[in-house]
């Protein structure tokens, strides 16, 4: 009986997870602010209900009752977030709301089943996250000037880079040292870094006039590159250089500035690998051979990317089930690797959908750029956008060996709370948005609305105001 529960458990999963992609996307074509409500209010029962049905799903399998005592917990903070939020900020994106509840329930009911001490330790310090950055929309509406703190931005990015070279402060880890540890907690300050990174690019192209000023910002920007160069951390590079040749792009137009700026990063790619792989780079190099032919290297540097596919394999389509798998045989598999874990347990069509969950976000995050009369929140919106979707391909594109892993987490669903500060700090700064273009909306409204007052006044003027 019970396995007859778990299993129907499991295919009502996917199911939801299907209507809940599929109004992600519906919600765009919805004409009407009332069908948009009902969209969203029917992604909320969506959210819940899966939320109840893995938790239900792995107490069956698992037997585990700290599952049952973690539910209830969870789920009363995710209703509190979406209640307050949208109380303080009604016209805030309640996509976005749900998108961020969905994918932190999502993390914590993998973390609870990965490792129960992870689970509370990312749900208690994600919880202060959240509440701390819920005030960021109203602070940036105290800050009309942070537009013009370029030189601010330069310098405090380029010096929190460099905090990991600190003795005694930064730490080495897998290889790569972009880790700081400061009593029990580690942090990356590269994941802080980037929202100041992409602030410091938009306020730079704001004000370039000449092509010397793109010069300039570009330089600086390549320095903030070079520091994540010497700490080896080029999963990193990627999501830096990707945003910054896209808003680039964005603010000027000229397809030579996005067709300069791959010719350029393949070159330095090819050389770069060529010239010091076996010496600044070593794990580079051991990642990139694992990658060309995991089988090979199998009980060494392949060992992690053979476990992964084989994980994903095994679950096949609709996955083997939570709590009966066996993905603790990946090697980190609950921050870089908890896309495979997802894949086995609730399968690989739960993992597509998925993907195209997070395809929604980027899509919503540029159409309210593009929406945006303000260069300053246009690029930096933008920014934000390209730096999370890099950040989520680079993540699913490394587990399933489409690219050598980089290292790079799976934004809001796997362990670590460097990477789940900043990706709320992004979305509230983008929130804040969200909120400035509605502003500007109801402005331009009121505009056509007296011009079209004025044109009513005066009927006859334009037509003989010459005889």
């Amino acid at each position: 009986m019970i396995n007859i529960i778990s299993t129907t458990a499991k295919y009502l999963i996917l199911v939801l997870m299907a209507l809940y992609t599929i109004k992600c996307f519906t919600y765009f074509t919805k004409k009407t602010a009332k069908k948009r409500k009902t969209n969203l209010n029917l992604q909320v029962f969506d959210i819940f209900a899966i939320h109840f049905l893995c938790h239900a799903t792995l107490f069956l399998n698992t037997r585990d009752k700290t599952v049952l005592a973690y539910y209830p917990i969870e789920l009363l903070i995710a209703i509190l977030y979406i209640l307050i939020f949208h109380a303080v900020y009604p016209k805030a994106s309640r996509m976005l709301i749900n998108q961020i509840t969905f994918l932190m329930l999502l993390g914590y009911t993998m973390l609870t089943r990965l490792d129960h001490g992870l689970a509370v330790r990312q749900f208690i310090l994600a919880t202060v996250c959240l509440f701390i950055a819920s005030f960021i929309p109203w602070i940036m509406g105290k800050l009309p000037t942070m537009r013009n703190w370029t030189i601010f931005y330069g310098v405090t990015g380029i010096f929190f880079l460099l905090t990991v070279f600190i003795p005694h402060l930064g730490v080495s880890i897998y290889g790569a040292r972009n880790w700081i540890q400061i009593g029990p907690i580690s942090l990356q300050p590269m994941e802080f870094v980037k929202i100041i990174f992409v602030l410091f690019v938009a306020s730079g192209l704001v004000k370039a006039a000449t092509l010397k000023d793109v010069v300039i910002n570009a330089v600086i920007a390549a320095a903030f590159m070079t520091v994540l160069a010497v700490e080896k951390d080029f999963g990193s590079i990627a999501i830096f250089y990707i945003a910054y040749i896209s808003m680039v792009y964005l603010a000027t137009s000229r397809p030579v500035f996005l067709f300069a700026g791959i010719a350029l990063v393949v070159a330095a790619v090819i050389i770069g690998y060529m010239l010091f792989k076996d010496s600044l780079f070593v794990h580079i190099s051991v990642r990139v051979e694992a990658w060309k032919d995991p089988w090979a290297y199998q009980s060494t540097g392949g060992y992690q990317i053979c476990e992964s596919l084989f994980a994903i394999g095994t679950g096949g389509f609709t996955g083997v089930g939570l709590g009966k798998g066996m993905p603790y045989y990946i090697p980190v598999v609950e921050s870089d690797f908890i896309f495979s874990a997802m894949c086995e347990e609730l399968g690989a069509i739960f993992g597509l959908c998925l993907i195209l969950v997070y395809l929604s976000v980027f899509i919503s995050m540029t159409n309210i750029a593009m929406k945006c009369k303000s260069p300053f929140y246009k690029y930096m919106t933008f920014g934000f956008a390209i730096s999370f979707i890099v950040q989520v391909l680079l993540n699913i594109g490394g587990v399933t060996k489409y690219i050598p892993s980089t290292g790079v987490t799976l934004p809001l669903i796997s362990y670590g709370i460097s990477s789940m500060f900043g990706t709320l700090i992004m979305f509230a700064m983008i929130q804040y948005v969200y909120i400035f273009v509605g502003k500007e909306g109801e402005e331009l409204h009121e505009e056509e609305r007296a011009l079209r007052a004025a044109e009513e006044a005066q009927p006859f003027r334009a037509g003989y105001g010459g005889n």
